[in-house]
């Protein structure tokens, strides 16, 4: 498996923050009608405390909300992100058809001599217990509990950010509730309504940021990435099973390749094309 950068990722962030960016020093010219761009006005989108209600606000929560190992994932998981594995169902297909070949002809342990050079560690270790003759039914029971392990350690990951996009608009709104308090109390001072209400806004809008721009899609994100390795996982433990009870490589194919989403389909080749 290879890693290397996701455009799509990487780009979609960079414009992201140059669009937010443009929005908040861009105005309009009431004169002419045109627009100015004013880098300056990008100060008017800072505040200390709505920094520090909602920024931090929102980490303490996730702290209480899961343990310190979750938090400190956040590097592995920028990398997943933005360097993922570069995962090819129709290589594992390839891979499992050709195996199953050698071993019709060859019977198992001819297999053994193969495992060296596979590089997936799952691939492998499931190919080790079938060229060990480990019973079926464990070999079974092994591969359904990597399944279930992965998903459900993707899914705690995922509802990591989740949770942190669902916590970072209640804080940004209980911002808002200060400063709108502290307006309230002073009314009589005119001269305090404007900032109160600037400051009102600047935390909303930091909020919705972090949420729709950062937490929300890390979430989504490392859902598509799970899904790219279930596939590939899911296909090796179905060929691996298949290859143990001595199934037809023709016949292992086709059930490999019904695994793929349809516009996969047409990059494998089937038996009879071969």
């Amino acid at each position: 498996m290879k890693s290397k950068l996701d455009l799509m990722s990487a780009l979609g962030w960079v414009l992201g923050v140059g669009v937010i960016i443009i929005g908040c020093t861009l105005t309009r010219d009431m004169t002419n009608g045109g627009l100015n761009f004013q880098p300056g006005n990008l100060i008017n989108f800072y505040d200390l405390t709505s920094v520090v209600i909602v920024f931090g606000g929102t980490i303490t929560a996730l702290m209480v909300s899961f343990p310190l190992s979750q938090l400190l994932k956040l590097p592995k998981h920028l990398k997943i992100i933005l360097f993922p594995n570069q995962y090819e169902p129709e290589v594992y297909i390839s891979q499992l058809v050709a195996f199953a070949k050698k071993a019709r002809i060859n019977g198992l342990l001819a297999l053994e001599e193969d495992l060296n050079s596979i590089q997936d560690p799952f691939l492998k270790s499931s190919m080790l217990m079938v060229v060990d003759s480990v019973d079926p039914e464990k070999v079974k029971q092994q591969l359904e509990s990597r399944l279930d392990n992965l998903g459900e350690r993707h899914s705690q990951d995922s509802a990591f950010y989740s949770k942190g996009a669902a916590y970072a608009p209640s804080f940004a709104m209980m911002g808002t509730m200060f400063s709108l308090i502290n307006m309230l109390r002073s009314l009589d001072d005119a001269s305090t309504i404007g900032p109160n209400m600037a400051i009102a806004l600047i935390t909303t809008f930091y909020g919705i940021v972090i949420a729709n721009l950062i937490l929300n899609p890390i979430a989504n994100k490392l859902n598509v990435r799970h899904e790219e390795e279930y596939l590939c996982d899911l296909i090796i433990c179905e060929g691996v099973q298949a290859i143990q009870a001595g199934e037809n490589p023709k016949f292992i194919q086709e059930r490999l390749v019904n695994l793929l989403p349809q516009y996969k389909m047409k990059n494998v080749k089937t038996e009879g094309d071969e």
